[in-house]
């Protein structure tokens, strides 16, 4: 069965600008590579220690049709995100910046974002920041695959969350939203300190 197309919009926030007097030089390589050099250093306006490469929400760089338009994909972790206009906003200034200008944002909203996009790095970032990164929710497939969603309960009870201070999974569970919509609020019974948790899914 195939899977469906991406699902994609370009923001209103960035929509393809104009390429300003010698900005559109270098190879389309070299233009790929200013690109990710550029955009993979933002970081994200609610949990500033990750960028958005490493959050997984940075998809993709590519070259439009045109074969000059830098094309920056993001996919929000919801529909919904309020973020998503910040980060759309910062990535048009970071490759004005770069100048690299003609450039689109287009958000992709298929196959959705999930906590398993998030790099080994991001997730060492979160725990050195004191947020409990999320565990694997599901086995290892290509980031493209799409699977159905099953709204059946938890045959098997979660894993325990570490405590990202001292490391004990002697944990609770305080409330299941924490200071943002995608973390919840947990505290460790041994150093009997607070933190959030990054809920997978």
């Amino acid at each position: 069965m195939r899977s469906p197309p991406d699902i994609a919009t370009s923001s209103p926030f960035a929509p393809a600008f104009p390429a300003s007097p010698g900005a559109a030089t270098g190879t389309p390589e070299d233009r790929l590579a200013r690109a990710w050099a550029a955009l993979e250093a933002i970081p994200d306006p609610e949990i500033p220690v990750v960028s958005i490469r490493d959050l997984g929400i940075l998809r993709d760089v590519r070259l439009g049709d045109d074969g000059l338009t830098v094309e920056a994909v993001i996919t929000p972790t919801y529909s919904g995100c309020p973020a998503m206009s910040q980060i759309e906003e910062d990535v048009g200034r970071a490759l004005d910046a770069a100048a690299l200008a003609p450039w689109r944002v287009c958000t992709v909203l298929a196959p959705a974002w999930t906590t398993d996009w998030i790099t080994e790095a991001g997730r060492a970032s979160l725990r050195a920041y004191g947020i409990a990164p999320p565990g694997q929710c599901t086995a290892d497939a290509p980031a493209r695959h799409v699977k159905p969603l099953r709204f059946v309960p938890r045959m098997q009870p979660a894993a325990a969350v570490a405590c990202p201070r001292c490391g004990s999974t002697h944990t609770q569970e305080l409330s299941r939203f924490a200071s943002t919509a995608c973390k919840a609020l947990y505290r460790c019974l041994d150093c009997r300190e607070p933190f959030d948790y990054f809920k997978p899914y």
